[in-house]
């Protein structure tokens, strides 16, 4: 069972003040939740062991699929397969942060993996700010959280420059490397999520410009702003995904830039491959044994309950909760159907006294730095809210 703790809200003026313009969902409800989560020191070490012991599965399963060519059972674009290929033969293609989303880890409910976001994942600025000041404004101690996520992701962000050495070599070996920051114009939450990641690097010492997605220019040389200024490292949080399918000759122009070594891409290319749920299957096939995997295949599963996703999809579209009769109990729609599916094995979320279920969230940047709940129904939807947390 949840426990959860009320507090008092912060209320939207002064979200709004400090950039959470998304506080209200469309149906009139607060998005933020006005409780947290309780979690005790040993579950919250328990995340981070999970999230850690998951990566290193995941990087093991991704040098499986290049060796042996599984690019297609991912759903991988084939537009993007040198790219991937590429950005994961250098180590100067940083994986930059990322967040696992996890079933159970609260009241001796084991942690099961339910999915990645390794290239776009948002519920940062909620994650790493807004739960700190949410215990702030109630006269909590606020370090009573499994939450480093700002310093984590700008520490991450020096490693462009140190890779595995100390990042307090970064100064020494920073050389004025310029990073620009794109996100669609007019989606707030992008934004405000673009511009922390932005605020990160500049905090680790980068220098920094943002750019909506649609005025960044493009050619073989590099990568530039309005200004004509020519960029080094390019973050955009916009799927590869998306770029393969609705921008091809984007995508091309992408391969010959990092092909030539003109710009650096964030997040790179390869984590499209830890993005596919496809590579939940590939890692159950490597790690049957694991604690955190739940049984996934590219077929259904036979006699068991279990959910139906698309490849690629966000926010519980395109997703099928089927019954161990085949039945289908539970669906969503979506813009995601036309991806290849999985089949993951159900499992309970844990529940609060009202019966609604909760995901934990743990973001990664070179290891897990920080956790957070989505809070709703039996699919986790872009209604869901989201839920804070302390430790107890």
């Amino acid at each position: 069972m949840i426990t959860t703790q009320k507090l008092n809200p912060i209320d939207d003026k002064t979200l709004e003040e400090i950039g959470f313009t998304w506080h209200t969902d469309t149906d009139g409800t607060k998005y933020v939740s006005d409780a947290l989560v309780e979690v005790t020191q040993e579950e919250a070490e328990a995340y981070y062991e999970a999230a850690n012991t998951l990566y290193d599965m995941y990087v093991e399963a991704a040098e499986y699929v290049i060796d042996n060519d599984l690019f297609f059972d991912l759903g991988i674009p084939f537009n993007l397969i040198e790219t991937i290929k590429k950005s994961w033969e250098n180590d100067v293609h940083w994986h930059i942060y990322s967040r696992f989303d996890l079933a159970g880890g609260i009241d001796g409910q084991d942690i099961k993996l339910i999915e990645f976001n390794a290239d776009t994942p948002t519920a940062l600025f909620e994650t790493a700010l807004l739960q700190w000041a949410i215990l702030k404004a109630n006269n909590m101690d606020e370090e009573r959280q499994f939450n480093n996520v700002y310093e984590a992701i700008s520490e991450n962000f020096k490693r462009l420059i140190t890779l595995f050495d100390d990042t307090n070599k970064f100064e020494e070996l920073y050389d004025g490397w310029k990073i620009l920051f794109s996100s669609v114009e007019g989606n707030d939450e992008e934004e405000a999520t673009t511009k922390l990641l932005q605020q990160m690097a500049t905090d680790a010492g980068f220098v920094t410009k943002f750019e909506f997605l649609q005025n960044v220019r493009f050619d073989e040389d590099g990568i530039y702003d309005t200004d004509d200024i020519n960029y080094e490292y390019w973050f955009k949080l916009y799927p590869w995904e998306d770029i393969a399918v609705d921008e091809p000759e984007l995508a091309t122009t992408l391969t010959n830039i990092i092909q030539n070594q003109k710009a650096i891409i964030l997040n790179p290319a390869y984590t499209l491959l830890f993005q596919s749920k496809g590579m939940m299957a590939i890692l159950y096939e490597l790690f049957p044994d694991s604690p955190y995997l739940l049984k996934t295949s590219f077929e259904p599963l036979q006699g068991i309950k279990q959910v139906e996703k698309p490849v690629f999809g966000r926010e519980g579209a395109n997703t099928k909760i089927i019954e161990a009769d085949g039945s289908i109990s539970k669906q969503t729609d979506g813009p995601y159907d036309n991806y290849k599916k999985v089949y993951q094995e159900y499992v309970e979320f844990p529940k609060d006294i009202h019966a609604k279920k909760y995901q934990a969230g743990v973001f990664f940047a070179y290891e897990a730095c920080g956790l957070s709940f989505r809070k709703g129904g039996e699919i986790l939807d872009n209604m869901s809210k989201f839920v804070g947390h302390v430790i107890v």
